[in-house]
C-alpha cells in the first residue's frame, strides 16, 4: 500500500494513536497509518468535518461500527478502536500489509483463472461471515480488498456508504465506482446480501480483465448501463464466466448466495491449479509439461519398432520380430555380487556344449580303439589260422 507524508493540515495524534503516514483519502475522510504506545500499527480513518455535522450520518456511523465489531476475525481488518462522539468521528482497524486488488492489477496486470478463483473463494467465505453478522458491505470493489500474506481482507464495511443510495448521482457524495454498484442501489431500493453479490461479480470480472464489466464513462452513463445493459464478459476465462454472469443478474433473486459462491469457486480454484482448465490453442489443450524428445537415426528405428504395431498385408505371413529387450536396472545379490548377465549365460551354455561334444568325441575314439585292441592281442597277423579254409595263392 502506497504511503505519503503527512500534510500540514493533518493531525499528528488521534485518540491514543500517533499518526505517521497518509494511506489514502476518499469522499468520506482520510486514512492514516498510526501506532499505539505498544507499537501496534493501525489504519485510522478520520471523517471529514462537513459530514461530522450531519446527525443522521453520526447515527448510521455508530450503527455500522457496532455491526463491524460483530464480524468474526479473518475476513476483514479487525476493528481496534473508535470514537463516535469526537468532533470528527474516527475509527481504527488493524493494519493489513499488502496491496489492494485494484493496485495489484494496475501494476502487475490481470490475474489468471486460478488466482481469481482462489481470491474469490476466500472473499465469498468472508462475505458469508459479514452477512451472518447482519452487515451488508454496500461498497465492495477492488480498492476495498487488501491482499495480505494471510489472504484477502475486506475493508470499509458499509461505513463510508452510510449516506445512502439516494445521493449516488450527486457530485462529491458518491462513494466508490458506479461500475460496481448493484441496480437496486442505483434505483434507491433496499439493499440485501445479494447487493454485495453483484459487486462481488463485478470485482471478479475486474481481476480477470482489468476493467469494469460495464466499461468506462461518466457516472450517469455507468449507472444507466448497470440498470439497463448486460455486462461485457469477453475477457473473463471460460471457467469463471458463467458464475460471474449469474452474480451480475439484474434481479437480486436470480443471483447465487455467498455460500454457493464459496463452494463453487473453491472447486474451480482446485481444478485450475491442477491444470485441468488449461487454455486451449487451436482446439488442443495446452500440455502440462515439455514433450519427451523423440530419438533420431538408428535409435529412431528401434523406437518405431518398439512403439508401432505392424500389420502384415493381406495374403502374406510375417514372422514376428522379437521385441528389443529393454535395459534392466542391475540387481545385486544378497552377497553383494552381480548375477550373471545375458552374455555370461550364453558363454556358459557354449562352454557346456563344447565340453559335452569333446567328451562324446573322446568316448567315440576310445570305443573304436577298444574294439581293435583285442584283435591284436589274439595274434592276428593277416594269415589264416590252422585248419581254416585256404585259398590257393598264385604260383602254388
Amino acid at each position: 500500500m502506497a504511503m505519503m507524508r503527512l500534510r500540514r493540515e493533518d493531525p499528528r495524534v488521534v485518540g491514543s494513536f500517533r499518526l505517521h503516514r497518509r494511506l489514502g483519502a476518499g469522499g468520506m475522510g482520510v486514512v492514516y497509518l498510526g501506532a499505539d504506545k505498544r507499537g501496534q500499527r493501525v489504519a485510522l480513518k478520520v471523517i471529514r468535518p462537513e459530514l461530522a455535522e450531519d446527525q443522521e450520518f453520526r447515527s448510521r456511523f455508530a450503527r455500522e461500527v457496532s455491526a463491524a465489531r460483530r464480524i468474526r476475525a479473518g475476513c476483514t481488518a479487525r476493528l481496534v478502536a473508535a470514537d463516535l462522539e469526537a468532533d470528527r468521528p474516527w475509527f481504527a482497524t488493524q493494519y493489513v500489509p499488502g496491496p489492494s486488488l485494484h493496485d495489484k492489477v494496475a501494476e502487475e496486470g490481470i490475474l489468471s483463472a486460478a488466482e481469481v478463483a482462489s481470491i474469490g473463494a476466500a472473499l465469498a467465505d468472508g462475505l458469508v461471515a459479514v452477512h451472518e453478522a447482519g452487515v451488508v458491505h454496500r461498497d465492495l470493489k477492488p480498492s476495498n480488498i487488501l491482499l495480505s500474506p494471510k489472504g484477502p481482507r475486506i475493508i470499509d464495511f458499509g461505513i463510508a456508504w452510510s449516506t445512502g443510495a439516494s445521493t449516488l448521482t450527486h457530485v462529491g457524495t458518491a462513494v466508490g465506482s458506479p461500475g460496481f454498484l448493484a441496480p437496486e442501489q442505483v434505483r434507491g431500493a433496499a439493499v440485501t446480501p445479494a447487493t454485495d453479490v453483484f459487486a462481488f461479480g463485478a470485482t471478479l470480472a475486474y481481476a480477470a480483465t482489468a476493467d469494469s464489466p460495464f466499461g468506462q464513462g461518466t457516472s450517469e452513463v455507468m449507472l444507466y448501463r448497470v440498470v439497463h445493459e448486460e455486462p461485457d464478459l469477453a475477457g473473463v476465462p471460460d471457467a469463471l464466466a458463467p458464475l460471474v454472469q449469474a452474480c451480475l443478474a439484474k434481479d437480486p433473486e436470480d443471483r447465487p448466495s455467498t455460500v454457493q459462491l464459496s463452494e463453487r469457486l473453491s472447486e474451480i480454484a482446485t481444478r485450475e491449479a491442477r491444470g485441468h482448465g488449461a487454455p486451449r490453442r487451436d482446439g488442443v489443450p495446452k500440455a502440462a509439461g515439455p514433450r519427451p524428445e523423440r530419438p533420431t537415426g538408428r535409435r529412431a528405428e528401434e523406437y518405431a519398432e518398439q512403439h508401432t504395431e505392424r500389420r502384415p498385408s493381406p495374403g502374406t505371413t510375417r514372422t514376428p520380430r522379437p521385441p528389443v529387450p529393454l535395459p534392466r536396472t542391475p540387481v545385486r545379490t544378497p552377497a553383494g555380487r552381480r548375477p550373471p548377465g545375458p552374455d555370461r549365460r550364453l558363454l556358459r551354455q557354449r562352454l557346456i556344449v563344447f565340453v559335452t561334444v569333446t567328451l562324446l568325441v573322446a568316448l567315440g575314439i576310445a570305443a573304436a580303439q577298444g574294439c581293435q585292441g583285442p584283435a591284436r592281442g589274439l595274434g592276428f597277423t593277416g594269415r589264416p589260422a590252422a585248419g581254416s579254409a585256404q585259398f590257393p595263392l598264385p604260383g602254388t
